[in-house]
């Protein structure tokens, strides 16, 4: 009789710290929600990692990787701009069907821009894959870009006009405006979309 009385009261303790684990679990997954639904309602940090439709970005003079001298009063219509990073998870499953999506738009490789950031040596394949499709700029090139932008994040995908204004920007290229033939694309808000 002691040991059955013993056995049920191991099996009631091991129950109720079962119960508090799940507990303390629900209430993690409570707070990972509210953060997640903060930022996919456009919460500061999206706001504060990319820039906003209508702004116009500053100045900039940078090299390709291809030795190409690329400053915002050279952009020649709708330019696509796309900011990636080395060791961002969301930018390598994106890239080859950005790659795809860039290939396919009107003006070809002179109306996209591709930012990789990261150490030189690590960006090497990243660059391979986007240069047959956009002008790549990497390495100290990626500095000013990010900054001219005040992009703070990745991916993060810009349509902008031949002034520099922003026309539309997302987390998902997929969800910028097509542009016509003639590369036009009205402005469009923001999505605040989660990053992947």
């Amino acid at each position: 009789m002691p040991f059955l009385v013993a056995a049920v009261a191991l099996v009631a303790i091991v129950c109720l710290v079962d119960l508090l684990l799940t507990f303390g679990v629900v209430r993690r997954l409570r707070l990972h929600n509210a953060q997640l639904e903060r930022l996919g309602s456009g919460g500061s940090f999206i706001e504060d990692s990319m820039p906003s439709p209508g702004d116009v970005v500053e100045d900039f003079a940078v090299e390709t990787v291809d030795g190409e001298r690329v400053a915002r009063s050279t952009l020649a219509g709708r330019t696509l701009v796309a900011f990636f990073a080395q060791g961002c998870t969301a930018c390598v499953e994106k890239l080859p069907a950005f790659v795809d999506f860039a290939r396919a738009r009107p003006g070809g490789r002179e109306r996209v821009l591709a930012v990789v950031s990261g150490p030189a040596e690590e960006t090497t394949a990243m660059i391979d894959d986007l240069a047959p499709v956009a002008r790549v700029l990497a390495g100290a090139a990626a500095t000013p870009m990010t900054s001219a932008f005040g992009v703070r994040a990745a991916p993060v995908f810009c349509l902008l006009d031949e002034a520099g204004t922003v026309l539309a920007v997302d987390l998902d290229f997929a969800r910028l405006p097509a542009p016509d033939a003639g590369g036009h694309a009205e402005p469009v808000p923001r999505s605040a979309s989660t990053p992947s």
